[in-house]
């Protein structure tokens, strides 16, 4: 097999890492294009582009991970990895180009279910749980560092330096996969000719909605996927625009309280994550993430220090176990050999959540006037953002995280 040593675990986190680490470079030039570009309603335009792009991912996910279940993994990291980061030279480019293919490029940015499938094929199940785990920590670990990385590079620099920088890195994800990642599904599992297995049935996303519908332990857990990750998509659409502009957090603060949370995350998802499933089990916590998310998005809302968003980020931390938990709970009820499919069926259920999220809070936005020019500037510290009389403005956006 081409690649370096055997199928394993940890070839799918740096996968993960790199990609997530070149976009989250991004994270201070993305607003600035995004409003020199839409400078009227920029938020519902941003809605709009992710909402294009969640509805092709959700369109396409399941067929991308059928196609993975016959093809092979690696075939589908390289194209899923490619499409997915393509976008990011055009930043600097042309900024109109750059958001369309941002949108077109939802047909592939579904990296998570066939990453989620490769570890499959190489775990036992008692050993998935902790590798979702590392997968999701890896996940945050790349959004630790890499918006500071990004706003330093961009204030002492420019955003030229970090859309190169972020290119970079996506060519060197590319090129490990082409190099160093093995193929994970074993040669006994493929067709002897390429397409044989597939059917409309399998690559339509509706055809396997309605298949989901039947299955008894399949559909609650899409449901709450749905659900749960809705309102956590659209959070991250607005959510630092808000700690900067009404709880008064400046870039660095912001940066900061990144990368707390993801540290956190990351001890959550590889510590208490396993502890938590071995002693309470797999659906109770779910059900315990889903609580705090809950208290998370309702503290968000009702906050209005910054040490209350320290707090609530604390416990965002916490409810980072509910993906993985999930993952493996789809996992443990699927065929070996459908390990690609029902992964594509929740990361396209979350691809569309990323697309209707920031659509339903850019909607928001747009029905309450608010603007990025209406907003009053930068601040460094929470109380002079509180003693601005911007108290309608606060209550507009807190209260959609609620």
């Amino acid at each position: 097999q081409q690649g370096v040593g055997r199928p394993s675990v940890y070839h799918a986190v740096v996968v993960i890492f790199l990609e997530f680490f070149a976009w989250g470079l991004l994270t201070t030039p993305m607003l600035t294009v995004l409003h020199e570009t839409f400078t009227h309603h920029t938020f519902l335009m941003n809605g709009l582009i992710q909402g294009v792009k969640g509805f092709l991912s959700f369109l396409s996910a399941p067929l991308i991970g059928a196609l993975s279940d016959a093809w092979g993994r690696k075939y589908f990291l390289l194209i899923t990895v490619f499409f997915t980061c393509a976008p990011i030279p055009l930043m600097r480019i042309s900024p109109w180009w750059y958001f369309a293919m941002i949108s077109v490029s939802g047909i592939f940015s579904v990296t998570f279910s066939v990453i989620f499938a490769y570890v499959a094929d190489v775990t036992q199940e008692h050993e998935r749980i902790a590798a979702y785990g590392l997968v999701s920590a890896t996940f945050a670990a790349s959004l630790v560092t890499s918006p500071a990385i990004g706003a330093y590079l961009s204030a002492s620099y420019g955003d030229n330096l970090v859309v190169l920088v972020a290119a970079l890195v996506a060519v060197v994800d590319i090129c490990f996969i082409l190099l160093a990642v093995p193929e994970s599904l074993p040669e006994k599992m493929r067709p002897a000719s390429w397409g044989s297995s597939i059917s409309w049935e399998q690559a339509d996303p509706f055809a396997s909605l309605k298949k989901v519908r039947k299955d008894s332990m399949v559909l609650p857990i899409c449901i709450t996927v749905f659900l749960s990750y809705l309102p956590e998509a659209g959070q991250y659409s607005s959510f630092f625009l808000y700690l900067r502009q009404i709880i008064g957090f400046g870039s660095a603060s912001i940066a900061a309280f990144i990368a707390v949370v993801g540290i956190l995350s990351i001890v959550v998802q590889t510590v208490f994550l396993s502890i938590l499933m071995k002693s309470i089990g797999n659906k109770n916590t779910v059900l315990l993430g889903l609580g705090f998310q809950i208290l998370q998005l309702a503290w968000y809302g009702f906050g209005s220090q910054s040490w209350m968003m320290w707090a609530a980020g604390a416990v965002a931390a916490m409810s980072s176990i509910t993906f993985p938990a999930i993952s493996a709970l789809v996992s443990r009820n699927a065929e070996s050999d459908q390990q690609g499919v029902v992964q594509g069926i929740i990361t396209g259920i979350r691809g569309l959540c990323n697309g209707l999220g920031p659509a339903l809070y850019g909607f928001i936005f747009f029905l309450f006037h608010v603007e990025l020019n209406e907003l009053p500037p930068d601040q460094t510290s929470g109380k002079q953002a509180m003693e601005d009389p911007s108290d309608e403005v606060s209550l507009k956006l807190g209260v959609k995280f609620v």
